[in-house]
Parts: C-alpha cells; structure tokens; sequence
C-alpha cells in the first residue's frame, strides 16, 4: 500500500550564476529550488498561489531546513522532489529531496512550514475549506 500524501518533482538546471567560484551550487540558492518545486506540487493539485491570493489568503513560510549532504554544480539537471506527506490542521510542512542527473543519492533534503494568512488582516487562519478538500483527496481515510 503507497503512503499517504501527494508529491511532485521539477528538474532544474543548474545555471552558471547559482554557483560559487568552485561552480558548486552556493547553500542560498537550494530555497529557491524549494519554492519552485513547492510551486509545481500546488499547481499539480490544481491549488495555485495566485488563485490562493485572488481568495484573499497568503501561504506565507514559518520555516525553512536545509540538510546539505553532497554538492551540485553547474550544468548537473537536479530532480527537487516536493511532498506533501501530513494532512496540514493549522500548518502544513512540505519535504523535499534532491538528486541530481540520473543518480539515486540525495544532495540535499528539506522541509519548509507554511501557513494560511487572511492578506487583510495579516492573522494566520485555517486553510480555507476548499484548499482542505483539494488537499484531502490524497489522505483517504
């Protein structure tokens, strides 16, 4: 039986300019990699950031973990995998994964926190009911 969940993968080239002088990927540029992953997963589901804020919400980052394990460079295509693994109550954390090319070892592991913000008020609220009911299709009972 498959866990739980929902996920997505996005490859991304490394470009010259994400790189340091020894062309190894800086720490910094693994959160946008994040983001864009992150993105694709909501817009797989059919949840997208600018139909969450035409509602008048925010999904606004609490936190952001990185786990270094082995260096990208430049020109290596990198498989970010973006997973939704708990159904979110107030917070919902996404994981992530990243390899690079073809191989199966991990580069970098991680997990952001996320919280639905009213963008009138600035308060955190629950995810609204329809986001809950998009995202509970991938958490049966």
């Amino acid at each position: 039986m498959s866990e739980p969940g929902v996920s997505s993968t996005t490859d991304i080239r490394v470009r010259y300019a994400e790189t340091d002088a020894m062309k190894v990927v800086y720490h910094g540029n693994y959160l946008p990699y994040f983001e864009e992953a992150r993105t694709d997963l909501f817009r797989s589901i059919g949840l997208t950031y600018a139909e969450i804020e035409r509602e008048g919400f925010y999904l606004v980052v609490l936190e952001a973990h990185a786990h270094y394990k082995r260096s990208a460079v430049y020109d290596d295509i990198l498989h970010v995998k973006a997973s939704l693994r708990e159904l979110p109550a107030m917070k919902l954390t996404i994981h992530y994964e990243i390899t690079r090319n073809d191989q199966t070892d991990l580069l970098v592991t991680g997990h952001t926190v996320h919280a639905f913000v009213n963008a009138a008020s600035g308060r955190p609220i629950r995810p609204p009911q329809e986001y809950r009911n998009v995202i509970q299709r991938y958490f049966p009972l």
